[in-house]
């Protein structure tokens, strides 16, 4: 008699059935709709194949396309598995690699036979193609274990010298899982895969685009060709993302910044940004708002050295972790283990600062500090060098030099959740003030290196959870979860993620609840017992660093700033020569408002000129003629209206003015 099984499904009934039982079955005796509509199975909160047999007692839950992340994580893996059997099919020989999902997809790297060149992006219709031919033959995906001896002797039979390379790193005598594509093709893999090729739409798929990779990322290892793809559960999903990217490809801060004069970047200063003048009107504005937030907070702003003795990172921790991303003088400094000794003559060796929280705790310990003191929180709009790879830079969004919003608090333990709450609110208040009022927020728990004992980590994480539930953000409208091991070496840390105009996420404000680093570099404070404590200190941003905050600030309003923030506020056209002299006056009376305004006389038509100013994304024309002379009114037209209004100069003047004002200092 078969041995009987308990599984239990997610609204608590439990069914008895025969061990080997599949989930796909469980489904189909449930109902047809649900055998249908089921793609994998949780058990026992593993994601499992749907066809993979139940061998023990188990909690069973059965994932459908309503399970969207699940459900992508599964498409996105099988489109890549059948990415490399399509271009193992076109091209025989071709030799695959690995093939992960994406957070937006897929690729896999594969090589090229030799017989041919590498794979280009005129090869990607014909793998399209055959990618379609395999998931509209349906073939089944089944599961199999193999001993590693006899998988290695198949990848070398068959010249999959990469595959046979990974499978001889694994243990001796462990059983390794494969996947067969019907009965003529199979990959190394994990799992978990959906019951059949045909369970992906061959229309919610599309190759993106290939680049050069390495073999495990190694460029002293045999280059690859990587094939990007995109993947979805169907093709309203991909046309809506394929929309997206169309948006974003506008809204792409580096194009933006050149057809707007806002920024270049050029090879003499790689990976460091030359700010024009109306680009660094935008940083000033942003510079000026923030002071103002943080003198309101209580902030006491500081400047501290660019460059600091190699000696100071190493007692800070920073020179175990952060090393080979620092620019240190002279460039060629022997190696040392984490954390251990310099070599004798360190005093020789300086580094430009990556980050500012050393020379902050250098500050606080200049004189005593008495528990009345606390807290202390010092800003600084601290430039700081990090020695980023080549490859890794891009525009403004990741740079080598970058100026952050930096500041740290140091405060007694009964301060930190009040602390940390007054962030919250002032975090949130900024945010909106910029346009972004949606954002999630998330804690990043402890990672597995990390300094500091286990009821420091407690403590610290407990704290910023109290802090962000007392600011009534802890819950799901703020996108609140957790990240286990996430956090900083030193710290867990609270993060914002803002959701811009086209619904992308971006990670910029962070707080980080830090003990480590005031033990390491020897801050104290005298308590109200006459001891000596250790202060805790919260290191914090909210811009994250101008640069990047500019950047998605300029895609987040595709170049079309909010008014108080745009270069160039205002432009008074003229229609004929004869308002040049009312266009003058105009201009003079708007600069005496405080209105950023430029003159536009030239003999050119109108039309032309509402052109050329909208694509430089200048919020309001003021447009006069003869008869706006005789009449001391301005035509304006508003950027992306249609139309224009006819009002008195003034009573233009008041209305951008009051635009003009940034957002702290209106008085509505």
């Amino acid at each position: 008699m078969s041995e009987m099984i308990r599984v239990t499904l997610p609204d608590g009934s439990a069914r008895e059935v025969v061990r080997g039982t599949t989930p796909a079955q469980i489904a189909a005796d449930i109902g047809p709709g649900l055998a249908k509509a089921a793609l994998a199975a949780r058990v026992d909160g593993e994601v499992r194949d749907i066809m993979r047999p139940l061998d023990a007692d188990t909690q069973l839950a059965l994932i459908t396309a309503k399970d969207e992340a699940d459900a992508l994580e599964l498409v996105r893996h099988d489109y890549a598995h059948i990415l490399a059997e399509a271009v193992q099919a076109l091209w025989p020989g071709t030799q695959i690699t690995f093939g992960p999902a994406t957070d937006d997809g897929f690729y896999y790297d594969v090589k090229a036979p030799e017989s041919r060149d590498p794979f280009s992006m005129d090869d990607l219709p014909a793998i399209e193609e055959k990618m379609r031919e395999i998931i509209r033959a349906d073939k089944p995906l089944r599961r199999e274990v193999w001993s590693r001896d006899a998988l290695i002797a198949k990848w070398e039979k068959e010249g999959e010298v990469f595959k046979a390379e990974w499978a001889k790193e694994l243990p001796e005598g462990e059983e390794l899982s494969v996947y067969w594509s019907g009965d003529d093709w199979l990959d190394m893999c994990r799992g978990p895969h959906l019951a059949s090729t045909g369970k992906v739409d061959p229309q919610a798929f599309k190759l993106m685009r290939v680049a050069g990779a390495y073999w495990r990322g190694d460029q002293r290892n045999a280059q690859l060709t990587r094939i990007y793809g995109t993947g979805w559960l169907n093709k309203k999903q991909l046309d809506a993302h394929l929309h997206r990217l169309e948006e974003a490809a506008k809204r792409d801060h580096r194009k933006l910044g050149r057809e707007m004069d806002l920024f270049h970047l050029q090879e003499e200063a790689h990976g460091s940004v030359f700010w024009h003048p109306h680009g660094y009107i935008v940083w000033r504005e942003l510079e000026a708002y923030m002071r103002r937030a943080i003198d309101a907070a209580g902030y006491r702003e500081v400047k501290t050295p660019q460059v600091m003795d190699a000696r100071q990172w190493e007692q800070s921790g920073h020179w175990g972790k952060y090393r080979e991303n620092m620019f240190v003088i002279p460039d060629e400094v022997p190696n040392t283990e984490d954390d251990g000794p310099l070599v004798s003559d360190a005093a020789e060796w300086m580094a430009l600062k990556p980050m500012n929280c050393p020379a902050h705790v250098l500050i606080f310990r200049q004189g005593i500090k008495s528990y009345r003191d606390l807290p202390l929180r010092f800003y600084e709009n601290g430039c700081c060098h990090r020695n980023e790879p080549h490859g890794a830079l891009h525009g403004l969004m990741r740079v080598r030099q970058f100026t952050q919003d930096d500041a740290h608090i140091f405060c007694r333990e009964d301060q930190i959740v009040d602390e940390v709450q007054a962030f919250c609110q002032l975090a949130d208040r900024i945010y909106k003030d910029m346009g972004f009022d949606s954002y999630a927020i998330k804690l990043a728990l402890r990672p597995e290196k990390r300094f500091g004992s286990e009821e420091m980590w407690d403590k610290a994480e407990a704290e910023l959870r109290a802090a962000v539930a007392r600011a009534g953000l802890a819950t799901d409208d703020y996108g609140w979860e957790e990240l286990p091991g996430e956090g900083a070496f030193y710290a867990p840390k609270l993060e914002w993620h803002l959701t811009d105009a086209i619904g992308r996420t971006w990670q910029v404000g962070t707080i980080q609840s830090d003990r480590v680093l005031p033990e390491r570099l020897d801050a104290s404070y005298v308590a109200e017992d006459g001891e000596r404590h250790r202060p805790v200190m919260l290191h914090r941003a909210i811009f994250g660093s101008y640069e990047r905050f500019i950047g998605i600030l300029i895609e987040h309003f595709a170049g079309r700033f909010p008014t108080w923030l745009a270069p160039v506020q205002a432009v008074v056209a003229t229609i004929v020569s004869d308002a040049d002299d009312y266009a003058k006056e105009a201009v003079a009376q708007l600069t005496a408002a405080g209105i950023r305004v430029d003159t536009d006389l030239r003999n050119e038509k109108i039309n032309y000129k509402v052109r050329e100013h909208s694509l430089a994304k200048v919020p309001y024309l003021l447009v006069v003629g003869k008869r706006e002379a005789e009449e001391g009114t301005v035509a304006i037209r508003t950027l992306g209206q249609d139309g224009q209004r006819v009002m008195p100069l003034s009573e233009a003047i008041a209305m951008l003015k009051a635009e003009a004002t940034p957002p702290d200092l209106r008085k509505d």
